[in-house]
């Protein structure tokens, strides 16, 4: 049978409380990857975000950890071709992958920056989860199937988290998740939980918190 894909779950108050205790604790960055051979020891679990680029990924990030300049945007898309790392505590890795869709950045830039995506995707074993991020007004795009597919293909659980859930008005909202949850019907890696959120309000910050500190 097909997992039903619905709006995950409010967590119980020990869960939010073990996520609240986990993002509360020291949370720092680590370094800058550019190419395989400077990952850091794969010795913790990793949760992984990606998204287009102005999807809100560095804002999400800045928005769980409660640090306003953790993890930096960069104003041109595609610009920012590192993979970052952050510790989370002792037990976690958070990868912040950078924001895909190079319109401004050069073919060769791409090329060598898609292959890496590939092999850190494919050859990572505390990988444990992709935070895929959609823009909750714009649903999922042609250039998220084929993250969607890459994931797929590298057997990597991804879950999809609904960015600026607080903009789409009266049941727009309501008609994305409904289409997200349909096309994500068809991806064999697809978590079957989506998550909404909003770092401007804060709304589903302390789910996804919970949602990570839950991962073993």
């Amino acid at each position: 049978m097909k997992p039903v894909f619905t709006l995950a779950p409010e967590p119980a108050p020990e869960e939010v409380e073990a996520g609240r205790k986990l993002f509360a604790g020291p949370c720092d960055f680590l370094k800058g990857v550019v190419a395989m051979d400077g990952l850091p020891p794969a010795d913790r679990l990793e949760v992984c975000f990606a998204g287009r680029s102005n999807v809100g990924k560095s804002s999400l990030i800045n928005a769980l950890t409660g640090r306003k300049a953790l993890a930096r945007a960069s104003n041109t898309p595609g610009r920012t071709q590192e993979i970052n790392f952050f510790t989370l505590g002792e037990q976690f890795y958070l990868v912040d992958l950078p924001g895909y869709g190079f319109a401004e950045a050069p073919k060769p830039v791409v090329e060598k920056w898609q292959a890496l995506l590939r092999a850190y995707l494919s050859g990572r074993p505390t990988l444990r989860r992709v935070m895929l991020l959609i823009d909750a007004r714009h649903g999922i795009k042609a250039v998220d199937e084929e993250i969607m597919t890459l994931l797929n293909r590298a057997a990597v659980t991804f879950q999809v988290v609904l960015t600026k859930a607080d903009k789409p008005r009266g049941g727009a909202l309501n008609a994305t998740v409904a289409e997200v949850a349909e096309r994500l019907g068809k991806q064999p890696a697809a978590f079957p939980e989506i998550l909404l959120t909003s770092s401007e309000s804060g709304a589903g910050i302390e789910q996804l918190r919970a949602v990570i500190a839950a991962m073993h």
